[in-house]
């Protein structure tokens, strides 16, 4: 079976057309209408992906997307009827790794699950390959594309490892948050923020890897200019 596809909304001519699109390329698809409902199934189904409604009957779909991101780094497009730049920015912030306005054509949905899925499994290096700073504080893995902090697996979102990658690879180089949205963008991700979203990523990479968020040591703003990464590379890793 493909990948595994999950459309939670109450409208059914809006879940039966995205299922049959889905469906015609190749992936498995599960539908709900509330979100209750949705909660359960993406527990017990483990989906690789969300396709979440912001307007649902019993619970919001941001405080779904709040709370599945308490459990899970699973990717999440958001379906929204408000085209607002703050509402848009809000489901960033709650962690959704991109969206769409209602109305919509199904196939620029396919395109966007299908750029979303192509940079999550995208592996950055054939081999097992760790980029460790400050004596293992901070540990990447680019193979399992996950990160540690003092030993401890932590839950980032596919747009946080994305930023934090590139500024990991490039420790002192000064990034503007235009170069950060372009980092977002490569390998055909559809992204469609703001600058001013990016601070907000940032914002919640620091809550993850700082001791202090207030006074960070990661991730360095250059005032005026945009971030860069402060980390100290650990010996081994020098070379990369």
């Amino acid at each position: 079976m493909g990948q595994k596809i999950m459309l939670v909304d109450d409208e059914p001519m809006i879940t039966e057309v995205l299922e049959a699109y889905l469906r015609k390329d190749g992936y498995e698809v599960y539908t709900s209408g509330n979100g209750l409902d949705a909660l359960r199934k993406a527990d017990t189904l483990k989906p690789d992906l969300i396709v979440l409604d912001l307007m649902l009957p019993d619970i919001s779909g941001e405080e779904i997307c709040r709370l599945l991101r308490k459990e899970s780094d699973v990717p999440i497009l958001m379906l929204t009827a408000k085209s607002g730049e703050d509402e848009k920015i809000n489901g960033i912030v709650l962690g959704a790794d991109d969206y769409v306005t209602k109305p919509f054509s199904p196939r620029e949905v396919v395109v966007r699950i299908q750029a979303i899925l192509r940079r999550a499994r995208r592996v950055e290096d054939s081999q097992t390959e760790q980029l460790s700073f400050n004596n293992h504080e901070l540990v990447i893995d680019l193979f399992k594309k996950e990160v540690s902090w003092q030993g401890e697996n932590i839950s980032v979102t596919p747009i946080e490892y994305k930023l934090l990658i590139n500024m990991a690879r490039n420790p002192g180089r000064v990034y503007s948050r235009m170069d950060l949205l372009d980092k977002i963008q490569e390998d055909g991700f559809s992204y469609e923020g703001y600058e001013r979203s990016i601070d907000t990523h940032i914002k919640n990479i620091r809550k993850k890897i700082e001791t202090d968020a207030r006074e960070p040591r990661y991730i360095l703003t250059v005032f005026g200019m945009g971030y860069k990464f402060g980390g100290a590379l650990d010996a081994k890793n020098a070379s990369l």
